[in-house]
């Protein structure tokens, strides 16, 4: 049988050590997010022609292409990743336009010119260009981009983390205890550049009035020592 003095013995260790007891641990959430102009666009022309000889749609196309390219010309050197090189040819068939016609067959041709930009400046002379010669474009948000949108990235995750740190102090400070050391931490998916409402490219007379704001968020939860 343990006696009376024993027992209050083996309690004593815990009652030195009361931080033990209220010592935990907390989960929670951090989010950051930062918002930039793109200062890049990936662009995309394309040169197209048809005729009933397929040489002869060809070399329509060959002669757009040597318009394009003597155009450009001042602009060719700050244009990274530049590509003309792609020649498609297909035909199509065309319906006759009363019931004695016969069916007809187009040959046409197409060559698309790809490149990126690292100056905005240049977009709507480009633009031009290509509107005087007669290639087919379309522009869309999802083209522009920032030549160091992983700084961004970074930005928005030191966020992410500095909140989760934030939050875990206030809820250490509700529960007279302070925030301590990282248990673990998981950084949420990846990384990607949204539209912001007003983000989309404004034409204006054929040109670019603006690409609006981006937006990188990035999440975190991480879990705290609570001492």
């Amino acid at each position: 049988m343990i006696g009376y003095k024993t027992l209050c013995h083996a309690m004593l260790p815990m009652a030195l050590l009361p931080g033990l007891a209220l010592a935990g641990e907390v989960t929670l959430s951090g989010e950051g997010s930062v918002r930039y102009e793109p200062d890049s666009a990936r662009l995309q022309f394309t040169a197209s022609a048809e005729h009933a000889l397929p040489q002869k749609a060809t070399e329509r196309v060959h002669g757009l292409i040597e318009q394009w390219r003597t155009a450009i010309e001042e602009y060719r050197g700050q244009l990274q990743d530049y590509t003309d090189a792609n020649v498609q040819l297909y035909s199509r068939t065309v319906q006759p336009t009363d019931r004695q016609g016969e069916i007809e067959k187009q040959a046409v041709a197409s060559q698309t010119v790809s490149f990126s930009i690292n100056d905005l400046n240049l977009l709507n002379p480009i633009l031009e260009q290509a509107q005087q010669i007669g290639l087919d474009y379309s522009l869309n948000p999802g083209q522009f981009f920032h030549s160091d949108e992983s700084r961004f990235e970074r930005e928005a995750l030191a966020l992410a983390i500095a909140d989760a740190r934030s939050r875990c102090d206030f809820v250490a400070s509700q529960l007279k205890q302070t925030c301590g050391e990282v248990v673990t931490i998981n950084v949420n998916g990846g990384f990607r550049p949204r539209p912001m409402m007003m983000a989309e490219a404004k034409m204006v007379s054929d040109t670019v009035s603006s690409v609006g704001i981006r937006e990188i968020q990035a999440s975190v939860n991480a879990t705290f020592e609570l001492d």
